[in-house]
């Protein structure tokens, strides 16, 4: 079951519709071309050689052999990258990392940071050459102790993978040698005073492990170093212009000598922001002077592509007697894997903020530890850090006696509440969010069986904008083709081709998107932070309305009119005094050359006034005390859209995100030995969740009009996930009784806490 609740009174032509997506038949029917179909004249195939151990010095590598062996065209290894500075580089999401990380990240330099590092690659004619190549190349290691948790790392004895590393922080009470890698408080009030306040207090610790976006297609790229000195690249990513800028800098070009070419997408998550292939198939390229294609297997993109991090995290709420929130404090402590980044900043900013707490204090910890790089996925740092919040806020709705929903009514954030980053909250629609769930018939009815539980949690995202570009060229016969700068992973060619048509008055089925390559294209930030149909929208409203301008120009020229004097209407220009005087979209396109020549819309923006977003999920589960097992009976996902361009695509959304949830709470995990080898680098042990494990997913989209935006747009792609883990947290309490602080919330678990021998609250 689907719903809207619109609480914007705009109707549109459009924008709102549900039509069928552009590239829906390619997709279907195989047609489609991904980063693994590309083919090239001369193409070669290339393998990495990755560390059998997950922290070691490399004394040295001999690739002569290697290169000795029959077919193979040519080896690298981080001597063939260009020296960097120590300077900062943007990889995504808010997510920045030294460029000398960066280049070590792709192939390790002095040091191997965990399992699966890449260290050497080989260029053969064919992949089982590049195989057998890759056995001959010699690496001598000194291994050295592991830090696999973040606990680990943080303590005084812990083993230290970067000597020269210091903590990025405005606190200089850190020591020089250190896995702590950055260090934030926010703070608002005096969290102190504010505990004085409270007559109920509730707190505790808590822990998520290391999971993995899913995403179905694996990392592939090509490279062609061509004879100028200009390198193409084909790929599957997120961020082409981002990427084509670090792989510039790392084989140091200027950012004009590489040509992107970003394919379609088999999902991404926040995983595919970031370079790992790209720079070494062009290092290799150029060394053997043919095209070199790397596609990674699952095992590659489990162990050395960018996870969601693990924690541990303690929490304290304290409320007075009639339910006012008074009082909250966090301590957050993320893994970053291998190099600084981890999502910190999403955590801190987003935890505490869809409530109204005048008194709160955060600190948050960014620590590297013997895991591979991580990355974002999906609201990076939200999810983790809502599961404690919305934890402890069911704790003490419990404790005071009031309903979930009510005790978060009462202490909802509204318009013009101080964030505990300083910011004031956004219009947005938390309060229509969680009424639409108070008044939902999920929420309402009864659970019929035995070992049954119904839980809810509430979420905040804040959602991303960046530099975006369009250009929309008129054809002769009134349609459009239009180029846009976003890489399109979940339909936004069609909501962007909505906002076109909508300011053009035109039906969207004149309107033909296409992704461009970072030749074709002005800048344009990733494909990320639920900021595409948003920022990318609004390019496009620029261009639409570029054109308008030419066409009253050009009517004006026919008319022999003055441009004052003419308007364009519901698709048509017409003469403010004389209304036998009209032109139809399609009337003029025609007469464009004999006017003037080509119309071409631009829109090139970097728009502020992003809006807000939130989400709340209800979920009612089953656990069999028997063996643990939890299965979902249940769920429904609220989250307020602003304005559901193209409502079919948001509902996807909301369903999406909610299954990866319920995956993270129930299932997934990275199972790590105290070596730092990952045991589960594969679908069949690394258990997600499929069609078979779920019920349908219902959906309530919620419509608060965005102000910054002209359709009211908000992003969505992100809040749908952050409630999710807590909910189901807070459903399996209710069934047995028993709150566990440890995600995942695994058959095993579950059957410790109803022992006593978990970690529960």
């Amino acid at each position: 079951m689907t719903s809207n609740l619109v609480l914007s009174n705009v109707e549109y032509d459009v924008v709102g519709k549900r039509p069928i997506r552009h590239d829906g038949v390619d997709k279907v029917t195989g047609k489609a071309t991904y980063g693994g179909d590309v083919k090239v004249p001369g193409q070669v195939r290339g393998k990495i050689l990755r560390s059998p151990y997950a922290h070691a010095k490399i004394k040295s590598i001999d690739t002569s052999a290697a290169e000795a062996h029959p077919g193979v065209l040519a080896v690298v290894t981080s001597k063939d990258l260009a020296e960097v500075p120590d300077i900062l580089a943007e990889i995504g999401e808010d997510a920045v990392l030294s460029l000398k990380y960066l280049s070590n990240n792709i192939l390790a330099g002095d040091k191997v940071l965990y399992k699966g590092h890449p260290v050497a690659a080989v260029a053969a004619e064919n992949p089982h050459e590049a195989e057998a190549a890759l056995k001959l190349i010699k690496v001598d290691y000194e291994v050295l102790p592991t830090v696999v948790t973040v606990e680990d790392a943080m303590k005084p004895d812990a083993a230290i993978l970067h000597e020269h590393m210091t903590t990025a922080s405005f606190d200089d009470n850190f020591p020089k040698q250190t896995n702590i890698a950055g260090y934030q408080q926010l703070k608002l009030g005096d969290v102190d005073e504010g505990f004085k306040q409270a007559d109920f207090v509730v707190e505790g610790e808590f822990r998520t492990k290391t999971v993995h976006q899913g995403y179905i297609e694996p990392q592939s790229a090509t490279a062609m170093w061509n004879h100028n000195g200009r390198v193409t690249i084909w790929n599957s990513s997120q961020n082409p212009f981002g990427i084509r800028d670090n792989v510039a800098r790392i084989l140091g070009l200027k950012s004009s000598q590489i040509k992107l070419i970003p394919l379609e997408i088999g999902g991404g998550f926040g995983g595919k922001n970031s370079t790992y292939i790209e720079g070494v198939a062009a290092a290799l390229s150029k060394k053997c002077g043919r095209p070199v294609s790397i596609s990674l297997s699952r095992i590659e993109v489990m162990e050395a592509t960018g996870p969601a991090c693990g924690s541990y995290m303690k929490l304290k709420i304290g409320a007075t007697k009639d339910g006012r929130i008074v009082a909250a404090q966090a301590y957050l402590a993320f893994e970053a894997g291998a190099y600084p980044g981890a999502p910190i900043g999403g955590a801190t900013s987003c935890m505490f903020t869809p409530y109204d707490i005048p008194n709160v204090l955060i600190d948050g910890y960014d620590v590297v530890n013997n895991k591979p790089k991580t990355a974002a996925y999906r609201a990076p740092g939200a999810p983790i850090a809502a599961f404690p919040t919305e934890a402890l806020i069911d704790e003490l709705s419990e404790k005071l006696g009031m309903d979930p929903v009510e005790f978060r009514l009462l202490n909802a954030a509204k318009e013009g509440t101080r964030r505990a980053d300083g910011t004031l909250s956004p219009l947005v629609g938390g309060i229509e969010i969680l009424e639409a769930v108070k008044a939902h018939p999920h929420y309402n009815a009864p659970l019929p069986g035995k070992n049954q539980g119904r839980g809810m949690a509430f979420g905040y995202w804040r959602n991303n904008s960046g530099p975006s570009c369009a250009i929309a060229n008129v054809n002769p016969d009134g349609t459009i083709m239009l180029v846009e700068g976003s890489v399109d992973i979940g339909g936004s060619r069609t909501a962007v081709a909505q906002q076109l048509a909508e300011v053009l008055g035109i039906p969207v089925t004149d309107v033909f998107p296409e992704v461009g390559d970072t030749d074709s294209i002005g800048y344009t930030s990733l494909t990320a932070g639920s900021g595409v149909a948003f920022k990318t929208g609004w390019a496009v409203y620029e261009a639409a309305h570029d054109i308008i301008r030419q066409l009253i120009q050009r009517a004006a020229m026919i008319w022999e009119a003055s441009p004052d004097d003419v308007e364009y209407v519901n698709g048509a220009l017409q003469h403010k005094s004389d209304p036998e005087l009209k032109l139809t979209f399609k009337q003029i396109t025609p007469r464009l050359i004999e006017t003037g020549g080509p119309v071409v819309g631009r829109g090139n923006v970097n728009p502020r006034g992003v809006g807000a977003s939130l989400a709340a999920t209800l979920v009612d589960v089953e656990v069999d005390p028997e063996t643990g097992k939890t299965q979902v009976l249940r769920c429904t996902a609220f989250q307020d859209a602003g304005k559901a361009v193209h409502p079919s695509y948001v509902e996807g959304q909301l369903q999406g995100g909610t299954v990866q949830g319920l995956g993270w709470a129930l299932n997934e995990e990275y199972f790590m030995s105290d070596d730092g080898q990952m045991l589960n680098s594969s679908f069949l042990d690394y258990r997600m969740m499929t069609s078979l494990d779920l019920p349908m997913i219902d959906t309530v989209v919620v419509e608060v009009a965005n102000p910054g935006h002209p359709f009211g747009v908000r992003g969505i792609g992100e809040g749908n996930l952050v409630p999710v883990m807590a909910a189901v947290a807070n459903s399996v309490y209710h069934a047995i009784g028993k709150r566990i602080n440890e995600l995942p919330l695994s058959p095993g678990a579950i059957r410790d806490a109803i022992e006593g021998n978990g970690r529960s609250g």
